[in-house]
């Protein structure tokens, strides 16, 4: 096999990007910032929060040298029962200026005092800019709604270089206040949190995105955004991992990016970006969780997670281990129309999974000093799956142009499979703040690597004549997947802002399958050798972008253009064949501009360009014998299609408790990747078969609008509505004539949380989906497997038939919420049927699966940490100031 590597561009990029990081870095000042020496704050305050910053002479720019650095803020005196002026925390400077308060509490104005010998004293109001989450009174931490976790990325601020004048000038005071509390729904993305779903405890991704709005997850874990299939990110970069290869456990929140910019990759189509952002904390201290559970057929799940601060390091470790047994029915009814003698088929499955697989991250971030920061980290996840299916046939044969039938033949079909896999990660990650508020630069190297082992074997047995026939595969291959990218934002002054950056993707495949035939005289298994059975290829994408952004009292805009360069060679050894397509310079605007009625309601418009390039699963140009009824193979002849997209946005925040979110959107796709099956003749089989496969079709567009309605009532329920309607056409007519399909469809998805008395809590999650056309729009970035499996496809030969599921959890929390046991219950009505129905000038054909129904899981957390500064230093005094159990 050729090797196709990545050796050739590696050495290059990693030079450009270090050298492009160098361009804008300042050199690490030394020594630390200390440490918050001040007393404690007192009561059960969160006491997160951490101001940092530089001191410098406003004349020469120098580091002043020894100042003292004090943070005044109000505490209630028990003894005068009044507010008094109390010192939250302070500490002296070292010679280079810098300082670090940690461990202060989030809520609140603060007073920052500075003194230095020679300059004027300096004064100033500094804040977080936080409000506490509704139902939370001063003094207490919010009970365990999870609101102070989205608000863990405001509470580490800057306070930039602070410049002070000497003796002999006066200094006037300035204002320092950070940015307000985000909400979970936005106007360019929605952030929803995923770590307090009671229905996903001790599942996998596939049930946490499952029950997030705006998204739906099939019975193969394929996920669809809006029925499109969307590129899906780790902790903001390409992933190998599938989703049902990521704990639920391990996942801190999702953000659902519908409509891009250029500031983003422009691979997926126009169906947006998922963003699954995993659980990582950075507080001073040590913190946890431990997890254990089991489900209703004895499989167990066990994980675990840790993080450790302090001074300039923070080591963060986790480790998850799933087992799961799940089981299935089918039914498909074809009427087979390809054959002098018109049969009709009916084929009853029952299918078994047993899966396995334990998946580990860790690595540290160091604190170079207050503005600069390296992280590194690794994960691996490894596992397995073994497939079990029996299928049932039925074939009836039908008299020349009657439905009268005269005969029958009965079949039964055995698969067996085994498929085990290895998926590695490494990643490089630099940050550095400028004291400019807003300014950064950030550079990272990513290289993940995936790898399978996998071998099936089909048994069918013919009871007419009690013969049988047996079929082998096996297969081996893996990925390389190495991105490197570097981001740089600096705001201009007056409202405006510039971003720009470059990225490259690098990505190597290759794939070895077998395919046997046993031979009844010899008992032994034949290789079929007029397959080709060897593929491989390497797809580079390199690109660059740049943002202008300027934002005035009401309105604003963002203008941005992203250009890539792309090339794709594939190549079957055996044979000597090569496919490849190359886009030496696409170009990727994007303009939004947002306007802002009043304090409640804001507007926004925006459009994108974005490419979809074919994933492995579609170029791959090998059989797939799973489905006796139905061959499946790829096309290395595919080339990307290019999508436009429109989306006008309304969001109205009518309080507090109550959030609306409504969007109207266009999309249209040119040379769209779609299905489409035929009927060839398969020497494997020996037989007629109808096969599915991947075309460009002309076009497709969709237009629709969807809503999302978030709710809080009495402080105690909280509920989350949305609604998505749409029409999709397709236009396949260069494929088969007057080949089109169009289809209205519509969603709607509820998630009710309440909070009960005694430290209970109960959940419910329910979806409805319409017919539906198969996923016009389809994602190369591997749809919701990361690229292993199939994924969403668009089809002009059928539809999605209607579904609908609630899920219902229940969760009781003790030792002082410290632990918790949930109990989830999913499809407890049994109707979570997955189908589709397909009709074309070969077959009509309709197919029903259904996979474990009112499935019950069991399950343990317990949360343990201490935000100590001093965790890893002996204790000489006996003061507790400076540490706080949870």
């Amino acid at each position: 096999m050729t090797n196709i590597s990545l050796s050739k561009p590696i050495l290059s990029l990693c030079f450009f990007v270090l050298f492009f990081s160098s361009l804008f870095a300042q050199r690490p000042n030394g020594g630390g910032g200390g440490g918050n020496r001040g007393g404690g704050f007192g009561g059960n305050e969160p006491k997160t929060g951490r101001f940092y910053g530089k001191i410098i002479d406003a004349n020469s720019g120098k580091s002043a040298e020894y100042c003292s650095v004090q943070l005044i803020g109000m505490q209630f005196d028990t003894v005068t029962k009044k507010r008094k002026e109390t010192i939250v925390g302070g500490q002296l400077t070292d010679d280079n200026g810098e300082f670090s308060l940690e461990n202060l509490p989030i809520f609140g104005e603060f007073t920052l005092k500075i003194t230095c010998m020679g300059y004027e004293p300096y004064e100033s109001k500094v804040s977080f800019g936080l409000k506490r989450p509704q139902g939370s009174p001063p003094g207490q931490g919010g009970g365990a709604g999870g609101g102070f976790a989205a608000m863990q990325g405001q509470t580490d601020k800057d306070l930039g270089n602070i410049k002070l004048t000497p003796s002999s000038v006066v200094l006037k005071e300035a204002e320092i206040v950070g940015q307000a509390g985000g909400f979970s729904l936005a106007l360019d993305k929605k952030v929803f949190k995923v770590d307090k779903n009671l229905n996903a405890a001790g599942g996998t991704a596939e049930d946490a995105l499952r029950n997030v709005p705006s998204l739906s997850v099939d019975i193969d874990g394929n996920l669809t955004l809006r029925n499109a299939a969307p590129q899906i990110f780790v902790d903001g970069r390409p992933t190998n991992l599938t989703l049902e290869q990521i704990p639920a456990d391990a996942i801190d929140n999702v953000e659902l990016i519908t409509n891009p910019s250029a500031k983003y990759d422009a691979s997926g189509g126009s169906s947006g970006i998922v963003n699954i952002v995993l659980k990582k904390e950075r507080r001073i201290g040590y913190n946890g969780s431990i997890r254990a559970g089991i489900d209703m057929r004895g499989r167990p799940n066990l994980g675990g997670d840790i993080n450790a601060r302090q001074g300039k390091f923070n080591a963060f470790l986790s480790g998850n281990l799933n087992m799961r047994r799940s089981l299935g029915t089918s039914e498909t009814l074809r009427n087979n129309l390809f054959s002098t003698q018109l049969t009709n088929v009916t084929q009853n499955g029952e299918s078994e999974n047993n899966r396995l697989f334990g998946n580990f991250r860790g690595g540290f971030d160091w604190f170079i000093n207050n503005r600069n920061t390296l992280t590194f980290a690794g994960n691996i996840t490894n596992g397995r799956n073994d497939n079990s299916d029996i299928l049932s046939i039925l074939t009836d044969t039908l008299a020349e142009n009657s439905s009268a039938i005269i005969g029958s033949a009965r079949s039964l079909r055995n698969t067996n499979s085994e498929r085990q896999f290895l998926n590695t990660g490494a990643q490089i990650l630099y940050k550095k703040l400028f004291p400019t508020e807003g300014r950064e630069l950030t550079a990272d190297v990513n290289l993940n690597t995936s790898r399978f082992d996998n071998n099936s074997d089909f048994i069918t047995t013919y009871l007419s004549n009690n013969s049988t026939g047996q079929q082998r595969q096996e297969g081996n291959g893996g990925n390389n997947f190495l991105t490197i990218q570097s981001d740089y934002v600096t705001p201009m002054g007056n409202g405006m802002k510039f971003e720009t950056g470059f990225r490259a993707a690098i990505r190597t495949f290759s794939s070895e399958n077998a395919s046997y035939q046993r031979n009844p005289l010899t008992n032994t298994f034949d290789r079929v050798t007029n397959f080709a059975d060897e593929y491989a290829y390497l797809d580079q994408v390199y690109a660059a972008y740049t943002t202008f952004s300027k934002s005035y009292n009401k309105w604003g805009y963002q203008v941005g253009l992203r250009a890539e360069s792309s090339q794709y060679v594939g190549e079957l050894p055996i044979t000597g064949g090569e496919f490849s397509n190359s886009y030496p310079i696409t170009l990727f605007p994007s303009v939004f501009t947002t306007y802002k009625l009043n304090e409640e309601d804001n507007i926004q418009l925006n459009y994108s360009r974005r490419i979809n390039r074919p994933n492995f699963f579609q170029l791959i140009p090998f059989p797939d014998f799973s489905d006796s009824l139905l061959l499946s193979r790829g096309n290395p002849d595919l080339v990307p299609e290019f999508t436009n997209a429109l989306e006008f946005s309304y969001q109205n925040i009518i309080n507090k408790n109550h959030n609306f979110l409504a969007s109207v959107y266009y999309r249209r796709a040119e040379n769209l990747i779609t299905r489409y099956q035929f009927t060839e003749f398969n020497e494997f089989l020996g037989k007629e078969a109808v096969v599915s496969t991947f075309a460009n079709a002309n076009s497709g567009y969709a237009y629709g609008g969807e809503f999302t309605l978030k709710n809080t009532f009495a402080k105690i329920i909280e509920l989350t509505t949305n609604v998505n309607m749409f029409n999709s056409v397709l236009n396949a007519e260069n494929v088969e004539a007057s080949l089109t399909n169009e289809q209205f469809s519509w969603n709607f998805k509820e998630n009710l949380n309440v909070r009960l008395p005694k430290d209970w809590s109960f959940q419910a999650s329910g979806e409805y989906e319409s017919r539906t056309a198969l996923s016009n729009f389809t994602s190369g970035g591997g749809g919701g497997h990361g690229g292993w499996r199939e994924g969403p496809s668009s089809t002009a030969q059928g539809y999605r038939i209607p579904v609908w599921a609630v899920d219902l959890s229940v969760r009781k929390q003790f030792w002082k919420r410290k632990a918790s046991i949930t109990l989830s219950a999913n499809d407890i009505f049994r109707s979570r049927i997955n189908g589709n129905f397909s009709q074309n000038l070969s077959f009509i054909q309709q197919t029903e699966r259904l996979r474990d129904p009112q499935f019950f899981r069991l399950n343990f957390n317990y949360r343990f940490g201490k935000f100590d500064t001093s965790l890893f230093k002996r204790r000489n005094n006996k003061q507790g100031g400076d540490s706080m159990e949870f």
